[in-house]
């Protein structure tokens, strides 16, 4: 079982795959089905050694998987790495409105009446 440290680790380096928006690309074109690093590469106005790169910082992060066939080189989507990172964000969001609604239930409470404007006189404010 990994450490907290490698989860930590291993979640950063997803968020920084996703971060860019080639790598972005590539996984919503492997969400269809996999594909060979040529039809990847096709969408993109860059050399194969960048798109490898592109590649290979997904693979690290353990968002897809290459496989060589024959000659090819085919990429697959690796969907329990995403499971990891939608299920850190759903605990994130869990969280935030947990506390935005205690936020708005305190200042509920604490809340004034201003439907009624006030008047300032020497012996103070009258409504």
């Amino acid at each position: 079982m990994p450490t907290v440290l490698e989860r930590e680790r291993a979640l950063d380096d997803m968020f920084a795959a996703l971060a860019n928006p080639t790598r972005r690309a590539m996984i919503i074109r492997l969400a269809d089905g996999e594909a060979t690093v040529s039809e990847l590469a096709a969408p993109f106005e860059m050399s194969m050694p960048a798109i490898s790169k592109h590649l290979s910082v997904l693979e690290r992060a353990g968002l897809i998987r290459r496989e060589r066939d024959a000659q090819f080189r085919r990429c697959r989507l690796e969907p329990e790495a995403l499971a990891v990172a939608s299920s850190w964000v759903d605990t994130q969001r869990r969280t935030w409105e947990t506390s935005f609604d205690r936020l708005e239930r305190r200042l509920a409470e604490t809340s004034v009446d201003t439907t009624a404007p006030t008047i300032p006189t020497p012996e103070g404010p009258t409504p």
